[in-house]
């Protein structure tokens, strides 16, 4: 039965036994559990629940079910609900598993065998991966690496988690180090996704963005990494001595002041801005809640002209489609959507991206980040598969990393830069070669950065 497509058909089985296909989502911390949600399409990152009830069903299972980022067969009894307080409007209960299919598919020119675990990644392939990305300016595109964010860390000035270390033994050389300046307004749903809750107050995103700032400084130098604020500094960044560029996910902390731009990128040394996060600010609509502005307002455009004019990357993760296609037309830059991942038509509030999507920005010479959510990319030689499926689309020329490392809650398969040589391992077996690899992990990036800045 496919209850995704036929409410009716949903509502006649009513009480009975069925069997469903679909994705599971925590809502509870864990890797596995007895309570879920099971989702239509596979969730990209915690803040993705989708609000439709249609797309979603409430699970109680017979015995855990383990978040694996593979599609789930399940049996068990279905209810629909006519009003419930949490918004459901399916149940099923006493859910057992069937079976399990793979949540991704590989270039038509690979083998079956060698994307199958990260087994693949033994010693001498990862010997060669490092071989093939030594001396190379490698790009993480979106961080929160060091414990960073949080808001309860900003403000207590909690201590720091190795950063620099992990960049060394990896062979990361550069990372874009974001803050989070709409913590404040969002709150945790279920301990798994974000929302915004309640209306800032005035200059209170500001206020906190500079505590944020200050503590992104702070990790820089306690960590010994130099901040990158031009071209030549990105050009001299390696894996052994790395370095970052800072970064803001979300221009909250502007609140329609568009002078804040040149103030960050003086004090602060701003270089990279996204625009929209997960509240819907005054640049523009973002994926996960209902569009509000049409796209892009006129303050997002002001802000894209005044970053083009200061050397700052343009960031449009979190966007709508429209905001993006809009924006496109605004820069007179490439752009960078820094963490996403590819499907044939995403979900209502989805962060993945349609292949026009990722088009859309390609088209204006950016780039957009491969992120490595556990829900979507089980393994790194999966993650791999992500990234190629992207190259397809766009082309070598327009596609990098963005690990979100810090920031995905429900699991990573990179969850530390130790792991960049094992990714390189798996895309080399998935058919790149060296250079191409150098594009991948940070060339591609460093292109538009120069661009950017010049």
């Amino acid at each position: 039965m496919n209850v995704w497509q036929d409410p009716d058909l949903a509502a006649r089985l009513d009480g009975q036994t069925i069997e469903v296909e679909g994705w599971v989502y925590p809502l509870r911390p864990s890797a596995a559990s007895t309570y879920f949600a099971l989702l239509a399409e596979p969730p990209c990152c915690a803040g993705c629940l989708p609000r439709d009830p249609t797309l979603r069903i409430e699970v109680f299972a017979a015995a855990p079910v383990a978040v694996t980022g593979r599609a789930v067969r399940l049996k068990g009894n279905w209810h629909c609900l006519a009003e419930d307080s949490a918004g459901w409007r399916y149940q099923l209960r006493d859910a057992r598993v069937l079976a399990a299919k793979p949540a991704f598919t590989r270039r038509a020119l690979l083998a079956a065998g060698p994307l199958l675990c990260v087994a693949a990644a033994v010693p001498s392939a990862v010997a060669a991966a490092r071989q093939a990305i030594a001396d190379a300016v490698t790009v993480d595109m979106h961080s929160h690496a060091g414990a960073l964010i949080g808001v309860w860390r900003v403000h207590d000035n909690a201590p720091f988690a190795p950063v620099a270390a992990p960049m060394r033994a990896g062979g990361m050389a550069l990372a874009c180090l974001a803050i989070v300046p709409d913590a404040p307004a969002l709150r945790s749903v279920a301990d798994t996704r974000f929302e915004p809750f309640r209306l800032p107050e005035p200059g209170e995103l500001y206020a906190y963005s500079q505590l944020a700032f200050a503590r992104l400084h702070a990790l820089a130098r306690a960590e010994g990494l130099r901040i990158v604020a031009d071209a030549a500094g990105l050009r001299a960044a390696t894996s052994s001595a790395p370095a970052v560029i800072v970064a803001s996910e979300g221009g909250d902390f502007l609140e329609g002041v568009p002078e804040r731009i040149d103030e960050a990128y003086e004090r602060w040394r701003l270089r990279h801005l996204q625009l929209t996060h997960y509240r819907v600010n005054e640049l523009g609509d973002i994926q996960t809640e209902a569009p509000v502005h049409g796209g892009l307002t006129a303050m997002g455009a002001e802000a894209i002209r005044r970053c083009n004019r200061r050397g700052i990357v343009v960031d449009v993760a979190h966007g709508t489609y429209d905001l993006v296609r809009q924006a496109a037309a605004v820069t007179t830059k490439p752009l960078v959507l820094s963490h996403t991942s590819l499907v044939a038509a995403p979900a209502p509030r989805s962060r993945r991206i349609s292949p026009d999507h990722a088009r859309a920005v390609a088209d204006t010479g950016g780039v957009i980040g491969v992120w490595p959510p556990l829900h979507l990319f089980p393994t790194l030689p999966a993650l791999a598969a992500g990234i190629a499926r992207m190259v397809d689309v766009v082309g070598i020329d327009h596609v990098g990393l963005g690990t979100d490392m810090g920031g995905l809650i429900a699991g990573s398969c990179l969850p530390g830069y130790e792991m960049l040589p094992a990714l390189t391992a798996a895309l080399l077996d998935t058919g790149f070669h060296a250079t191409e690899l150098r594009q991948l992990l940070g060339g591609n990036y460093a292109r538009v950065f120069e661009a950017t800045l010049g």
